[in-house]
């Protein structure tokens, strides 16, 4: 036999030669070489059939050598892919992976990737190789609807396996008229999606399902612009892809609902941190509200705490309406319907026992003890309340009660030395003015002041409760209290002594009730008028349950000239100046003659044409100047009431000019002559 050299047929052995080939990876044109110099050479048939023989051979150990290089950089690949997916890619970023991995294993000219919406629909996601945009027609992009059903993407939806095909257009299974799967799949049509793929130039597609357990939740996509039949291997990968990319879809899902509930976590703490440091602001505020308090703090100190810490004006009102102490302003407090809706809201507020809101950033928190009622705190904050400013106002009213509750029990505490005071002034005869003032200097009542004095007599049930209300009130107004004959005495500094008495009763019957009669008299300036206004009180409370009037509330000067009898200093002046001093003024500025037609008309039985007679003016003047007469008096001036004390202060003021002009200076008296 003719030996062959390394590359030819002579010189070696032939099948050694193979060998070496093959063991050199030469490529296949050198094993054909071989077999060409072998005929050349003439060798015989049984060595040159054993040669082609083992250069087969060689070809087929050479192609699994291929083919094992080609599945083990498809697995490093795959394994690069999968290492990729471990880091911190969104979910863009994971399928951008994917799509150019895809393209780069197998070789496609496009790789794109469908995702299925909320309503069943699809949408490409990711595209990876697409040529570029043109100016008008759909394009296969991200943001492009697919219809459910629609082309491969239809089909692994349906059946949950790769679908592929050589030549898409070609291809009548995915026809409209076609049927992938007969009775069972009827492939839908989408106009644009379709364009999209023919504008492409797309032939040779194979699909591949994304899944999540066993739902589809999207597909691969790999295609080329030519004819192409893909083998096993190659769709084996692209599924592993698929794989990959499921497992980067349900990552990437995961990430943003772990993002989402990290950030919900940030919010819920920062709203757990706001909370807290404003429960904190609440508590310290309570705390400087309540040292106030404890420190002998009246009740305007402890209003501006409580508007500080609201940044708000605040109100202290009693259970009768009236302020005991303002921080600030709060608007609208003095309008009736304004007024209405905060008594309304208070009315509210303690059926509730809690704030309520009255109006535009208004508030009112009830100040109560137990079932008592101690009045009301008001609140105006421009910018609103929040839940832990509500809590705050909330502990202020609780604070403000417990004030009002100390400066009871204080009252209470001092109040046999109070009420021996003022029994000490209403005496007959009275004490020493020099040591009463420093007693009352001692316990904080100016005398020098105007005061006034006020007798409530409950009318029916108890008396105690009444008088501990009284302790704390006298001590609230910085008066004087005391109990005489049934009735409770009251001091309390103010020139109105009307008004003084309404209040008392509008405090007293409520919370007793039923009806307490109220007299008052004053005002007194020095130590000396109390017993003075004390028995004018008595006088009052007297000729008010005479005249039918028990349970009201009523002053001397209320009664008109009633009051006048009754008063000890026959005050005149001021009787004449409350029933005609309107019609006295209005004649000493305009230079008219109202009163004299007063006189006239009153003189001639309330007639207007004889009192015009006697006046010698024409009766539509006297018409005239009796409506000027009613809008200075009132309407109900020429009431039966109020026309006796408008006649008697009448014939006082006349009294008194005659006086005045018939006035002379006395002599000084002579001495008494001797022996009378």
């Amino acid at each position: 036999m003719t030996t062959h050299g390394a590359d030819g047929a002579g010189g070696a052995d032939p099948l050694l030669t193979v060998l070496e080939l093959l063991a050199r990876q030469a490529p296949s044109a050198r094993f054909d070489a071989l077999l060409d110099g072998a005929r050349r050479d003439g060798l015989g048939p049984e060595e040159l059939a054993r040669l082609e023989r083992a250069v087969v051979l060689a070809g087929q150990v050479h192609a699994e050598r291929a083919h094992d290089a080609r599945r083990e950089a498809g697995l490093e690949a795959l394994a690069d892919t999968a290492r990729d997916l471990t880091l911190s890619y969104d979910l863009d970023g994971l399928l951008h992976v994917i799509t150019r991995r895809a393209r780069r294993l197998l070789g496609l000219d496009l790789a794109y990737v469908t995702l299925r919406g909320p309503h069943g629909s699809c949408y490409v996601h990711t595209t990876e190789g697409t040529r570029p945009g043109r100016a008008e027609g759909p394009r296969l992009a991200p943001g492009l609807r697919v219809a459910e059903g629609y082309g491969l993407g239809g089909a692994v939806q349906l059946h949950g396996v790769p679908v592929w095909t050589p030549d898409y257009l070609a291809d009548e299974r995915f026809a409209p008229s076609g049927s992938l799967d007969a009775g069972v799949h009827a492939p839908a049509f989408d106009e644009a999606a379709e364009a999209a793929l023919r504008a492409e130039g797309l032939h040779a597609i194979v699909a591949a399902p994304l899944r999540s357990g066993d739902t589809v939740i999207g597909t691969l996509f790999g295609a080329d612009r030519r004819v192409r039949h893909h083998t096993s291997e190659e769709i084996g990968l692209l599924a592993a892809l698929a794989d990959l990319a499921a497992l980067a879809v349900e990552k990437a899902g995961l990430l943003d609902r772990t993002r989402a509930e990290v950030s919900e976590l940030e919010r819920d703490s920062a709203r757990v941190r706001t909370r807290l440091t404003r429960m904190r602001h609440v508590s310290e505020a309570h705390g400087r509200i309540m040292n106030l308090v404890l420190a002998g703090g009246d009740l305007r100190s402890v209003a501006k705490a409580a508007a500080d810490a609201l940044d708000a004006s605040v109100l202290i009102r009693d259970p009768g309406g009236r302020s005991l102490a303002l921080v600030g302003e709060v608007p609208g407090l003095d309008e009736e319907a304004a007024e209405e809706a905060v008594e309304k809201a208070s009315l509210d507020a303690h059926a509730r026992r809690r704030p309520v809101l009255a109006a535009d950033d208004t508030w009112v928190a009830p100040v109560i003890a137990g079932s008592e009622d101690l009045g009301g705190l008001v609140v105006h904050a421009a910018g609103g309340l929040t839940g832990e400013d509500e809590r705050l106002l909330e502990l202020a009213a609780q604070s403000v009660a417990f004030l009002l509750l100390m400066r009871r029990s204080t009252a209470v505490a001092e109040g046999p030395v109070r009420d021996e005071l003022l029994d000490d002034l209403i005496a007959d005869p009275p004490h020493a003015p020099q040591q009463i003032a420093q007693r009352a200097g001692r316990l904080g009542v100016d005398l020098r002041r105007p005061h006034v004095l006020v007798l409530a007599r409950p009318e029916g049930g108890e008396q105690g409760r009444a008088v501990v209300w009284a302790s704390s009130y006298a001590y609230r107004l910085s008066g004087l209290k005391t109990v005489q004959g049934g009735c409770i005495v009251l001091l309390l500094p103010g020139d109105d002594a009307s008004a003084a008495a309404r209040a008392v009763a509008a405090e007293l019957s409520p919370l007793l009730g039923h009806p307490v009669s109220v007299a008052s008299a004053g005002p007194g300036w020095s130590p000396d008028a109390v017993g003075r206004m004390h028995r004018e009180a008595w006088r009052c409370l007297d000729a008010m349950s005479a005249l039918g009037g028990t349970g009201s509330a009523a002053s001397v000067r209320d009664l008109g000239f009633l009051g006048l009898l009754l008063s000890d200093d026959n005050d005149v002046d001021g009787f004449v100046e409350s029933a005609i001093g309107p019609v006295l003024d209005y004649d000493a500025e305009r230079f008219t003659d109202l009163t004299h037609t007063l006189e006239a008309y009153f003189a001639s039985g309330g007639s207007p044409t004889n009192a015009a007679e006697a006046l010698h003016v024409h009766p539509n003047t006297v018409s005239r100047r009796l409506e000027r007469i009613g809008d200075l008096l009132g309407p109900e001036w020429q009431k039966p009431g109020q026309v006796l004390e408008v006649q008697l202060a009448l014939r006082l003021q006349r009294t008194r000019e005659a006086l005045a002009r018939g006035r002379v200076t006395p002599e000084p008296p002579r001495p008494p002559e001797r022996g009378a």
